[in-house]
């Protein structure tokens, strides 16, 4: 039995040189020109599937998960498995498979992750200052440290 594993999944193109492989998922040969290899065996390509939602997994990525004898997509492992948490700013749950920002502990949805003084969203690059567990834009920082404390209106 394999535990919460995370494994590549290669796409061969040929045959390893020898006889043909017999596929995990339905024991026949695999007579194809392409095979996947994962969990140190070789696939068919319409034979490995998530468990869950039939997703072929040569085609949904490079990655598989394993867990409780299921092999599993990225996407259901953390559905099923994944550990959840509030947003830092809302206090809403976010879910496991969201995509998330993080400043230190804190952990925060994507649409959260804004000055909490002026709600300037921040773009990929723009440099943002986490003071007193608050998130602020370099403007507000700056506003800040001048006057020798920040606003106390926190959205």
């Amino acid at each position: 039995m394999v535990l919460d594993k995370e494994e590549g999944v290669p796409m061969l193109s040929l045959q390893p040189t020898g006889k043909q492989k017999g596929c995990a998922g339905c024991s026949r040969r695999i007579k194809d020109r392409f095979l996947l290899k994962a969990l140190d065996k070789y696939w068919h390509e319409d034979c490995l599937k998530c468990a869950c939602c039939d997703c072929r997994l040569g085609e949904v990525g490079s990655t598989l998960y394993t867990k409780a004898n299921l092999i599993l997509c990225r996407r259901d492992y953390l559905r099923l498995f994944g550990t959840t948490g509030n947003c830092a700013a809302c206090s809403k749950l976010i879910p496991a498979f969201e995509m998330v920002m993080r400043a230190r502990d804190n952990v925060y949805h994507l649409d959260c992750f804004a000055c909490q003084l002026c709600n300037q969203r921040f773009c990929v690059g723009d440099k943002f200052f986490l003071k007193n567990n608050m998130i602020l834009c370099q403007m507000d920082y700056e506003e800040g440290q001048l006057n020798g404390s920040f606003h106390t209106r926190v959205q």
